[in-house]
C-alpha cells in the first residue's frame, strides 16, 4: 500500500507524494485556522456554470457551513442547460453527491472525482453518461475542469473530510448564481422550468447555511426534506409526506465579513472555457456508486411537492450580506448526513 502511494524521483532520491498524497499548503492551512476552521470539516461544493467558479464551504462547530475559497473553473464544455445524453459535452447541472469510492487519485487528469452523474433524477429522465468529473489539466468534453495546482487542493480538502468522517459531500451544479433578476433573464430559455425547480436549492443554503438534503420522486426534486427511514423513494412514483428541515436563518457576523475582507479567499486563475467540441469522451474509467448516508433528523411535514422558494431569502453570500447582530440558536445546527437523491 505504502509504495503504490509513493512515487520514486530517481535513483538514491528521496521519495515523493503523489499528487493525491500531496498535503494542503501551508497557505491554504493558514486560512482555515483564521477562518476557525478544521483541515478534516465537512466541505460542500457549489458550482456556477456562467461565471465559471467552483465554491468551497466548509462546516464550523456550529454546524453552519462558511465560504472558505471561490476556484476559478478553467474549463467547462457545452452550454447553459444540464447534460441531457452521453456524447452532447454538457457539464452537468443539478444535485450530486461525492463519496470516497468516488475519488480517482490515479486520473489521468491529474486528479478527479467523479460527480456521480447519472443521478436518481437523471435516470428518471432517461438521461445518458457516464464518468463526468471535476478534474485537472483544463481540459473538458462534459466535465468541470480545473488548473492541475487548483484540483489538488480540492481533491485534498475532501480527502482530508472524508479521512474526518465525512460520508459523502454534496455538488450542486447550478447555470448562474441564482437571484432571481438572473433567473428572469432566462424566462425564454428552454431549461427554464428546470432552473426554475432547482432554484429552491440556492434559496435554502443562502438562507440557513446548510446543504439541503434532496429527495427525487414524480419525476422532479424536492428540496430541504428527509428522506424515509428505508431511505428508498421511488424516483417516478408518487411523493410519499416528506419530513421538512426547520432550521433559524443564518446571520452573519461582523468578524466573519473582516475575515473573508482580508484573507482573499477568491482565487485568482486561469478561465478559458470552450464550446467546441475535443477529442476525447465525457469521462475517463469507470468509478464505484456512492453509497447513501442515513437521513437526517429534521421535523415539521409538506405535502407530496416540493417546497415553493423560501421567503425571504437572501441572495447574498456571507461576506455581502449586511452586518446584522448574531442571532444563532443556541443549540448547534446539526450538519446533515443525508444528501438525499435517492441513492441506491
Amino acid at each position: 500500500m505504502s509504495a503504490a502511494m509513493l512515487v520514486l524521483a530517481g535513483c538514491g532520491s528521496a521519495p515523493e507524494l503523489i499528487p493525491a498524497e500531496q498535503p494542503l499548503p501551508k497557505e491554504t492551512l493558514d486560512l482555515i485556522g483564521k477562518k476557525g476552521m478544521q483541515p478534516g470539516t465537512p466541505i460542500y461544493v457549489r458550482i456556477f456554470k456562467e461565471e465559471s467558479e467552483l465554491e468551497v464551504w466548509k462546516a464550523r462547530e456550529d454546524g453552519r457551513f462558511y465560504h472558505f475559497k471561490t476556484y476559478p473553473i478553467c474549463n467547462w464544455s457545452g452550454e447553459l442547460g444540464p447534460k441531457i445524453k452521453k456524447g452532447d459535452k454538457q457539464a452537468p447541472e443539478g444535485f450530486y453527491a461525492v463519496g470516497p469510492k468516488q475519488m480517482k487519485p490515479d486520473s489521468s487528469f491529474h486528479v478527479a472525482f467523479n460527480l456521480g452523474f447519472p443521478n436518481a433524477y437523471d435516470r428518471a429522465h432517461d438521461r445518458t453518461g457516464e464518468y463526468l468529473m471535476i478534474h485537472g489539466k483544463c481540459k473538458s468534453a462534459g466535465c468541470y475542469a480545473m488548473t492541475d495546482a487548483l484540483a489538488e487542493e480540492i481533491y485534498a480538502l475532501a480527502r482530508e473530510a472524508f479521512r474526518n468522517g465525512q460520508n459523502a459531500f454534496a455538488v450542486h451544479a447550478f447555470p448562474f448564481r441564482m437571484t432571481d433578476d438572473k433567473l428572469v433573464r432566462f424566462k425564454n430559455h428552454k431549461s427554464y422550468p428546470f432552473w426554475t425547480m432547482i432554484k429552491p436549492a440556492y434559496d435554502y443554503f443562502e438562507e440557513y447555511r446548510v446543504p439541503p438534503t434532496v429527495a427525487v420522486c414524480e419525476r422532479k426534486y424536492v428540496i430541504g426534506v428527509a428522506l424515509p427511514a428505508t431511505g428508498r423513494v421511488d424516483p417516478e412514483g408518487r411523493c410519499p409526506r416528506f419530513l421538512k428541515q426547520e432550521l433559524t436563518p443564518f446571520v452573519p457576523n461582523l468578524l466573519d465579513q473582516q475575515i473573508a475582507a482580508q484573507q482573499g479567499t477568491i482565487v485568482p486563475g486561469q478561465k478559458a472555457r470552450e464550446q467546441t467540441a475535443l477529442a476525447w469522451s465525457d469521462g475517463e474509467a469507470p468509478a464505484p456508486k456512492a453509497v447513501a448516508a442515513p437521513p437526517a433528523a429534521t421535523t415539521g411535514s409538506i405535502e407530496n411537492q416540493p417546497p415553493a422558494s423560501l421567503p425571504g431569502a437572501s441572495h447574498l453570500t456571507a461576506e455581502q450580506a449586511p452586518v446584522k447582530r448574531r442571532t444563532q440558536p443556541k443549540k448547534p445546527v446539526e450538519v446533515p448526513t443525508s444528501l438525499g437523491l435517492n441513492a441506491p
